[in-house]
């Protein structure tokens, strides 16, 4: 018998109205589950346990706080092979990758374990004699968190453990492909020791579960990574009804290799950025844009490296990329493989579909030639595709990098110094990388973009205060 994930709300299991199946992409003869899916009342439920257990959980002591988060942290890394299994199986990453992340979401817990102690403060003289200001920061409240499937244990770590650093409670609503991971993290959190109703798992579509978590009125505010269209919704919906909401949306990456680069290291962070986690990433870097002088040398050599890598079950040792997390994805990815074909660009390596053994979603890794204004040049996929476009230049290749709606990251490789100070500077994103992946992030830093890639504050390390909490200002007479 395969295990049912259950809802938890209000510090009981809930198993829900509906059962529905969890898919296992690297062989879908063989799913990892059942999940029980709430409905809106469900949903209502858990937000009303969350408000009523918030005070409580604010009044703890930092140190509780602490402790608590840190005995979440400790079970993952404890757990972290088998939950790195569950996450492969689930979502279809290779185990060595599974793990890692696995591992970093307990880091994270960890990390905001110590945060809780520093909640900072100040304490300034008035302009007025004898009188002195307090500036603290408060819990916002019932914080909503809608997260996505592409790193199931990671994501939704950097916003549970934060909100509950800073005295808030949590409505957890995870993406319906990876409610196991869900589950599993919500068992973990369910016996460190906090209020009932001060976090809650509810697994359901966004159209239902999601919006009842959005219309709710205890939700003080929404936290979300997913979709430019789901995040736009969102947007409007809260400002609608005055709520902090806080989006991650997305990115269609840049990385720049000059021709003075160390080539081997420039094909290595374009493969680990664009094709790694089956090019499932929002920091992926889908736009590779060389400099004429090695433009050729360098497609050469990454076709070289992508004829060496191996597509295969999420659970084999000798896997480099598994599987694609959904038949959704997969539908997704391939439509863009021909759009690619139908505008003009060159295929030249990969995009084919592959049957490697088991049933399941396995696509080789697609690099087109493209021009700046192919759809797959500017659109973000998703998926193991990527495009090469030359440069004259470093000034045009900044400016190709700049020229798109997103702006979460961008990377460049060179030996320049001045070509890398000044990169940094100007680089229209929230993060730049140099001679590195674009993917792959520390959780003690912050993490976001401008444009269209994200709205709000920033997510992850100190400046998480800024979003899940609120400044109050106090004065007092002598």
């Amino acid at each position: 018998m395969i295990e049912t994930f259950q809802n938890y709300i209000a510090g009981e299991w809930v198993v829900g109205s509906n059962i529905t199946i969890d898919e296992n992409p690297s062989d879908l003869d063989s799913p990892v589950g059942k999940f029980g899916v709430v409905d809106a009342q469900r949903t209502l439920d858990a937000v009303g346990a969350a408000q009523k257990a918030q005070p409580t959980w604010a009044a703890t002591t930092p140190q509780r706080r602490a402790d608590v988060l840190d005995a979440i942290g400790s079970e993952i890394l404890a757990r972290k092979a088998e939950l790195g299994r569950l996450l492969a199986m689930e979502e279809g990453k290779s185990l060595s990758e599974s793990i890692g992340e696995a591992a970093r979401a307990g880091q994270i817990f960890k990390f905001f374990a110590g945060e809780a102690l520093r909640i900072p403060g100040e304490w300034l003289a008035s302009t007025r004699p004898g009188v002195g200001i307090e500036i603290t920061r408060e819990p916002v409240g019932v914080v909503g968190i809608i997260a996505p499937w592409n790193f199931p244990l990671a994501i939704p770590a950097w916003k549970i453990a934060p909100a509950l650093a800073y005295g808030n409670t949590v409505v957890f609503k995870p993406a319906e492909t990876v409610p196991g991971c869900a589950w599993a993290l919500a068992q973990i959190i369910s016996r460190a020791g906090l209020p009932q109703g001060a976090f809650n798992l509810v697994i359901g579509s966004g159209r239902t579960v999601g919006q009842a978590i959005l219309d709710a009125p205890g939700l003080d505010a929404l936290s979300f990574t997913g979709s430019v269209a789901t995040g736009n919704q969102l947007l409007r919906s809260a400002a609608q009804r005055g709520l902090k909401i806080q989006l991650e949306m997305g990115g269609k990456n840049p990385l720049i290799v000059l021709a003075d680069a160390d080539l081997d290291n420039a094909v290595q962070c374009a493969v680990n950025g664009a094709y790694f986690s089956t090019g499932q990433r929002c920091t992926a870097s889908s736009r590779l844009i060389v400099e004429s002088a090695v433009h050729d040398e360098f497609v050469e050599r990454l076709q070289q490296k992508l004829a060496s890598l191996k597509v295969g079950p999420a659970l084999a040792e000798d896997t480099d990329i598994g599987p694609v997390a959904s038949q959704q994805q997969f539908e997704q990815d391939l439509a863009y493989i021909q759009i690619g074909k139908d505008e003009g660009a060159t295929l030249l390596w990969g995009g084919e579909q592959l049957d490697p053994g088991p049933r399941g979603y396995y696509l080789q890794p697609a690099l087109f030639a493209a021009e700046p204004g192919h759809r797959i040049a500017t659109e973000e996929i998703f998926g193991p595709v990527a495009c090469v476009m030359p440069a004259d230049g470093y000034d045009h290749a900044l400016a190709l990098a700049n020229d798109t709606e997103f702006g979460l990251c961008a990377g460049i490789c060179t030996t320049s110094l001045k070509h890398a100070t000044h990169f940094k500077r100007h680089a229209q994103v929230g993060m730049a990388m140099v001679n590195l992946p674009t993917a792959g992030v520390d959780p003690h830093v912050a993490f976001g973009g401008r444009k269209g890639s994200s709205y709000g504050a920033r997510e992850q390390g100190r400046y998480a205060a800024e979003f899940y909490t609120t400044v109050k200002t106090a004065y007092t007479a002598a």
